[in-house]
């Protein structure tokens, strides 16, 4: 049994870590609650814009095209993956890597044995993996979590169409944390580009006028084709707030066990601690009694 100084030292240590712990958890809460506040606001604005365009759409009956929409044969691949800057957040950026490695060998095997791969990773804990195993990286954008918002994320969604449009990439995912709740992310993988656009309507339009009162300004094609790269850009934004709420919350999650389980060693080692003292003072009194027998009897 351990003696009473290293018990001693040993409950300092883990009521130490358990403050750190337990203050993490607090600035993730606070974190947490600001981008749930985000996402919530943003996704019917995402939602809508996605209503719109495909109700645009199929009200063209294929009049409206846009460069961005144009499938080719995925010879070149952009996968875009999508950490965080920092870890103590569970398993929330191993499973995105997990789940990103897992399409890299599964999906796009033929791809990447021929070069014709590319990763940007977003946020520090994926460049360092996919550096560190060689992958080849375009960029890194590890600096779009410092300051999110959506003017610095059209830079890098304008960085991904302009290699689409010039054909450095003939298809682009993306994988990361889709938010629930606090306790709960979803895993997902989404094609970014070309832009899929799903028919809202199970009956066809049998005319030109829009299911919807809709007032259209200057006309549908135009606005087609400028809703587009708005929704692209819009798409992005919010699959990196899903992300940014994600991992506060799997941060707040995991200092929340962790903060429990340093108060149960705690326990533990107090348990231990009052044996071990328990031991020391009977052996003690023994001492003492005995002691005291031998003096008697001399």
């Amino acid at each position: 049994m351990a003696n009473l100084k290293e018990i001693r030292n040993r409950i300092a240590s883990v009521k130490s870590t358990q403050q750190i712990t337990k203050a993490m958890k607090m600035v993730s809460t606070v974190k947490l609650i600001q981008a749930t506040k985000t996402i919530n606001q943003l996704k019917p604005y995402a939602e809508k814009m996605k209503e719109i365009v495909a109700h645009l759409s199929t009200s063209l009956k294929g009049k409206g095209s846009s460069p961005f929409m144009v499938a080719r044969t995925p010879k070149n691949i952009l996968l875009i993956v999508v950490t965080s800057n920092r870890g103590l957040a569970g398993a929330f950026n191993a499973n995105v890597i997990k789940e990103a490695n897992l399409t890299i060998s599964g999906k796009y095997m033929e791809q990447h044995r021929k070069g014709n791969l590319k990763i940007v990773p977003i946020g520090k804990k994926g460049r360092d993996s996919y550096k560190k195993n060689g992958y080849p990286l375009i960029d890194d954008f590890v600096d779009l979590f410092t300051d999110l918002n959506f003017e610095n994320t059209s830079k890098l969604a304008e960085f991904i169409m302009d290699g689409f449009l010039r054909a450095h990439f003939d298809r682009v995912e993306i994988v990361y944390n889709e938010f629930k709740n606090a306790a709960v992310q979803f895993l997902k993988t989404e094609q970014l580009l070309p832009l899929l656009i799903t028919d809202s309507f199970t009956e066809p339009v049998d005319n030109d006028d829009m299911p919807y009162d809709y007032i259209m300004e200057p006309s549908k094609e135009k606005l087609f084709e400028t809703l587009i790269p708005k929704s692209i850009k819009l798409q992005l934004h919010k699959v990196l707030a899903d992300s940014h709420a994600s991992e506060h919350g799997a941060r707040m999650t995991a200092m929340d066990k962790a903060t429990e389980n340093a108060g149960e060693l705690i326990k533990s080692l107090t348990l231990s601690y009052n044996r071990a003292r328990q031991s020391a003072i009977t052996n003690e009194i023994m001492e003492i009694v005995g002691g005291a027998e031998a003096l008697s009897r001399g």
